[in-house]
């Protein structure tokens, strides 16, 4: 493995490792009642903000090398798959979720635990970011985009069991009625018959919201990352 490979893999886990860490309950219940809620979430944010800051960089300068080289059709898989995920990001950002950073309060406020998009999956905006990062996996196929959006991945599914276990423990019975009505899997508990579709997870408003961020994403691809979204 070459040095800069290297250097994106420490950064990477350093990423992931990182919010595993510190959002574990064996680690985050000392920290807050040694710095706060207020200063554990400033801390958490700073670290985080750094990690990615330097993961995308060790990213850019990493060397490309190929692991495979798959069918063409794979270059238009992020494409196709950008639209769906910038709506569970959008349909999951707009809607207060237990399973979101601080939601603990929302199982114990909200009389509908499941509003929206959280009647597809109860982790909208981690599957969001799951499909992100598998859909560039496949289309890119070279050892640092597998290490740099293996690591989202792992960080988004993974997070879905770590928050899932973290809210049973600190929210006791008010989880039932949230994990009863929810699903990991999307569309799972409408599919069982738990819950019903909320249509106001594809609202107009976040249908465009969807459509004006997808269209940014295509325009200022080329400036951010050097390289055009769109297969040649």
């Amino acid at each position: 493995m070459s040095e800069s490979l290297s250097t994106l893999l420490l950064a990477v886990a350093v990423f992931v490792g990182g919010h595993f860490l510190l959002s574990s309950l064996t680690v985050r219940r000392p920290l807050i009642r040694l710095v706060g809620e207020g200063g554990f979430r400033t801390g958490y944010s700073l670290f985080a903000a750094a990690a990615l800051i330097w993961s995308a960089m060790a990213y850019s300068v990493a060397t490309a090398q190929p692991v495979w080289s798959g069918p063409a059709w794979l270059a238009w898989l992020p494409l196709l798959v950008m639209p769906p995920a910038l709506l569970l990001v959008v349909g999951g950002l707009s809607v207060r979720s237990v399973t979101a950073v601080g939601g603990e309060a929302a199982a114990q406020t909200t009389k509908d635990p499941a509003p929206g998009m959280l009647r597809v999956t109860r982790h909208p905006m981690l599957w969001g970011i799951g499909l992100w990062a598998l859909s560039h996996m496949a289309a890119n196929g070279d050892g640092a985009s597998l290490i740099f959006f293996g690591g989202f991945a792992v960080l988004a599914f993974g997070g879905m069991a770590h928050i899932d276990y973290r809210r049973r423990q600190t929210l006791g019975g008010a989880w039932g009625p949230v994990a009863l009505t929810t699903s990991v899997l999307p569309f799972a508990a409408i599919a069982a018959g738990r819950t019903r579709f909320d249509r106001a997870a594809i609202s107009p408003a976040r249908l465009a919201v969807t459509a004006v961020l997808y269209g940014l994403l295509l325009t200022v691809h080329p400036f951010l990352f050097a390289a055009s979204p769109l297969p040649v």
